[in-house]
């Protein structure tokens, strides 16, 4: 069904975009996915709630936006950019929720280390220092709900997450549940930093603040988007060109123009972008 078939049947009025290529280092092989998916999906149904009469848009982010290293972070970012550009528009009230990772989610370490331990080992981890803010699939739901309902449009919330934590502690967490000894019974390889993954995700850049909001737990973003709409919406067609052309060199080097602090930690088929 195409998309606007569902708008004109249903006339929605709350939009939670939530969909979207998620898995870094796959990304990282098919950038063209992210262009077509996160950036221009995101484009396409935000215009299409504007066209509807949507009264608000609730965009789904993550902290991987933030000095993104990946082309999934850099989407998000520039998705990030066209929702809050959207809302200068004022038929619509968009706004984003930026989080980290969710326990049990699909693609979660959590599934992926129990049928590691449940086969024997190893348990595979990339690096030992590597780190990540986790919260529970209700709690991630609840604080999306809350601050979708508390926005008025062109906000970027930041759920507070807690600390983050060592995922080989989480690995050593789960053997032990298992009634086993981690490094003894279950062995722990490290195999790797993976294209486009950092050792730990921000959620805030050096250049943005936070404002506190009525929910203890759930902060506003100080964002300022460098790009007028028409130039970065010309940029997107760009985007749109260079997937088209499966050109994963030029599509980063557009999303390096249009997120300065875009540093690529270089995939398979661009290792020449500099």
């Amino acid at each position: 069904m195409r998309w606007w078939v569902t708008f004109s049947n249903f006339s929605p009025q709350v939009v939670f975009h939530a969909a979207a290529y998620k898995h870094v280092p796959m990304i990282e092989d098919f950038p063209e996915e992210a262009v077509r998916v996160n950036i221009l999906g995101t484009k396409i149904l935000g215009e299409l709630s504007q066209q509807y009469g949507v009264k608000k848009f609730i965009f789904i982010s993550t902290d991987k936006v933030v000095n993104p290293t990946s082309v999934m972070g850099a989407s998000k970012r520039v998705a990030e950019m066209v929702i809050t550009s959207l809302n200068h528009q004022q038929t619509t009230q968009f706004l984003a929720v930026r989080f980290g990772n969710v326990l049990g989610s699909r693609g979660s370490v959590i599934p992926i280390f129990q049928e590691q331990i449940k086969k024997g080992g190893p348990v595979t981890i990339t690096h030992p220092e590597m780190k990540r803010y986790f919260m529970t699939i209700p709690e991630a739901v609840l604080l999306v709900l809350q601050a979708g309902a508390m926005g008025n449009g062109g906000e970027v919330f930041v759920l507070d997450m807690g600390e983050p934590v060592k995922i080989y502690d989480v690995a050593c967490e789960l053997i032990r549940l298992s009634g086993l000894e981690p490094e003894k019974d279950i062995p722990i390889v490290f195999t790797g930093m993976r294209p486009g993954e950092k050792l730990f995700e921000e959620v805030l850049t050096a250049e943005e603040g936070v404002e506190p909001t009525a929910h203890p737990k759930i902060f506003k973003a100080r964002i300022k988007d460098p790009l007028p709409q028409d130039i970065l919406f010309r940029k997107i067609e760009d985007l749109k060109d260079f997937a088209q052309l499966q050109d994963a060199s030029a599509i980063v080097r557009t999303l390096q123009e249009i997120i300065p602090t875009y540093k690529p930690n270089r995939g398979i088929r661009y290792c020449e972008v500099s």
